[in-house]
């Protein structure tokens, strides 16, 4: 009753956007799920009769990429994508196919994949990696028409595939890029900011 209570208090008066491959999803502020909470994803595929794919942006880890492979040779942050297939390494950068080949555009300068050792290459030559490339373990899924409920249940906002740069995406992490994520939705959702990630504490 309380989280229901909640829930109208933040919410908003738009119509629900509709997500397509690139979209950002941006978790409503009361979803108290471990892997949600807070949280930017990144939809990497969708289509509207094949369901959804995407990763959290923002839910860094204390492992390090370089804990948990060999050859790398330097500390790379590593970030949990979602529930699924968390035996899986997923990485997406804003390089593009020259640095990176065989990479796929998925949104306006965003690749996901490619060339795994050209990858590793170009982390251990010491190039920057916040805001050009972030890895991920595992990603969050969606059946055919599940995140469409979801959004009109108004679980996520949806944002544009320009709603953030590419560098902003690959630089922020936690609750600061969620925030940044709420504030460029517009004036609609400025209320779900006053709502912090863990009201307990507070």
């Amino acid at each position: 009753m309380k989280k229901r209570f909640a829930a109208r208090i933040f919410s908003h008066n738009t119509l629900p956007v509709q997500p397509a491959q690139g979209s950002l999803l941006v978790s409503e502020p009361f979803l108290d799920e471990s892997y949600f909470r807070h949280v930017v994803i990144s939809l990497i595929d969708c289509g509207p009769n094949s369901g959804a794919m995407g990763v959290v942006l923002n839910n860094e880890l204390e492992l390090r990429l370089d804990e948990v492979m060999e050859g790398v040779e330097r500390s790379v942050p590593l970030y949990c994508g979602g529930p699924m297939a968390q035996d899986r390494l997923f990485f997406i950068h804003n390089l593009g196919p020259d640095v990176i080949p065989d990479s796929r555009l998925y949104a306006p300068g965003l690749w996901v994949g490619g060339d795994f050792d050209m990858a590793l290459a170009y982390v251990n030559a010491g190039y920057p990696l916040k805001g050009h490339m972030r890895f991920f373990v595992g990603y969050s899924g969606w059946d055919d028409g599940q995140l469409n409920g979801e959004i009109e249940n108004d679980v996520w906002a949806v944002g544009s595939s320009r709603l953030l740069d590419s560098t902003t995406l690959l630089s922020l992490a936690d609750d600061a890029l969620w925030h940044v994520a709420v504030r460029a939705l517009g004036p609609y959702y400025r209320t779900w900011q006053l709502h912090p990630v863990r009201p307990a504490l507070n």
